[in-house]
């Protein structure tokens, strides 16, 4: 081998050897940042209180009751409805009571306007309203001074009811010593997904 060629090879041979050991001592600059994140849930809690909103005996054809209660929204997240379901059942009867029981009005107090109430069931008995779902907290079309629909979180809407055992001016002797156990059911709904 030439001269030139043993003198070619040993600078090959160094400069690929110094560039191994440069490789592992190359220093460079370097940062790290952390995105911490968490996704909570909020919380739908609709209450009645008082939670029994009648609780009458001695009843007879002709006797009504006014009562009140308020719908609370003791949860995190706003809520767009609250359907009423009414259930009941019949002791001592052999025609349907519920029949016999009219709920005069349901009257929402804050969804109502300065003149104009927000009826949100008037004049059905209770064997009607079975059939139905009436949105408890859905204010006017158009109000002065009453609320939008929906109960926001941490509010309360007072709500106004008569029930009245109606007379129909007929023998009702069936119903003497009969007994109707009412159930309501508020059903709370969230509000549509939005952009956060």
């Amino acid at each position: 081998m030439s001269i030139k060629k043993k003198i070619g090879m040993g600078i090959g041979t160094a400069i690929l050897g110094l560039s191994l050991i440069g490789g592992g001592t190359f220093a460079y600059f370097s940062d790290t940042a952390v995105s911490e994140n968490t996704f909570a849930a909020g919380t739908l809690d609709l209450a009645v209180n008082p939670e029994v909103i009648i609780d009458v005996d001695n009843l007879k054809p002709g006797d009504y009751m006014p009562r009140t209660f308020k719908l609370e929204n003791n949860g995190s997240l706003d809520i767009s409805k609250v359907l009423l379901e009414t259930d009941y059942t019949v002791e001592g009867a052999s025609d349907d009571f519920g029949k016999h029981i009219m709920v005069n009005f349901l009257i929402n107090k804050d969804k109502s306007g300065l003149i104009i109430p927000k009826t949100v069931v008037a004049s059905k008995t209770l064997h009607e309203l079975k059939t139905m779902s009436p949105d408890a907290v859905e204010g006017l079309w158009f109000t002065i001074f009453g609320e939008d629909s929906g109960l926001k979180a941490g509010d309360t809407d007072d709500l106004i009811v008569e029930f009245e055992f109606v007379d129909n001016n007929k023998d009702q002797n069936e119903f003497q010593g009969a007994k109707l156990n009412l159930e309501w059911t508020f059903n709370a709904y969230q509000t549509e997904g939005e952009r956060r």
